[in-house]
Parts: C-alpha cells; structure tokens; sequence
C-alpha cells in the first residue's frame, strides 16, 4: 500500500506468497489498492496456496496498470517451500527477480 501512495521508493516489487484473500473467504480481497501501483511487480505464488488460487491470483493482477508477472511454483503451499523445491527455491525466485528487474536491452550473463 505504501508503494502506491509512493511508486518512486522502489523500482520494482517482489511478492512472495501474496495473501489475496483470508483462506476460505474469497470475498474479503486485498486488492483495492491494486489499480493504483504503478511500479512493476514480481508475485512468487504456491499452486496450493490457501490464500488465493492461480486463477484468483492472474484476475486480481489484471487489476495492477503496470507491468507484472505471475511465477507459479508447483506443488506449494503459502509458506512456498517444500521437500521438492528446498534445495533450489531461493536460486529460483532471485534468478527470476533479476530477470525481470533488468532492462530489456541489457544483455544476459
């Protein structure tokens, strides 16, 4: 919220885990200040997370005039950490982030 009141603080954002709704109360969205952010933002989401689904998740996006991008990560719940993803989950997210923090003419490593 803090950042759409304020978009220059930061030239990008990273969500992990989200918490688009209180599980099990899809109608109580967070997402009211969405149509305001104006800075780019990254969300890290588990396919099992509880506190929005992928599909509740890509809708509420649609709602950011800015540019986003939805990384799914399989089988996760909301703490997005699990017995398959442990050993490379961090690799992943901040690989990913850095990927879309860079210009797009800048030339990958």
């Amino acid at each position: 919220m803090l950042i759409a009141a304020e978009p220059k603080l930061v030239n990008a954002l990273l969500l992990l885990s989200y918490p688009l709704h209180p599980p099990k109360k899809p109608g109580e969205l967070r997402t009211n200040h969405f149509p305001s952010l104006q800075t780019p933002a990254l969300f890290v989401h588990g396919t099992r997370d509880g506190f929005g689904t992928m599909s509740e998740m890509e809708s509420a996006l649609r709602l950011i005039p800015t540019r986003t991008e939805l990384v799914p990560i399989a089988g996760a719940g909301h703490e997005l950490i699990s017995k398959g993803n442990r050993a490379d989950l961090i690799q992943q997210v901040t690989s990913r982030f850095f990927e879309f923090v860079r210009p797009s003419d800048e030339p990958t490593p």
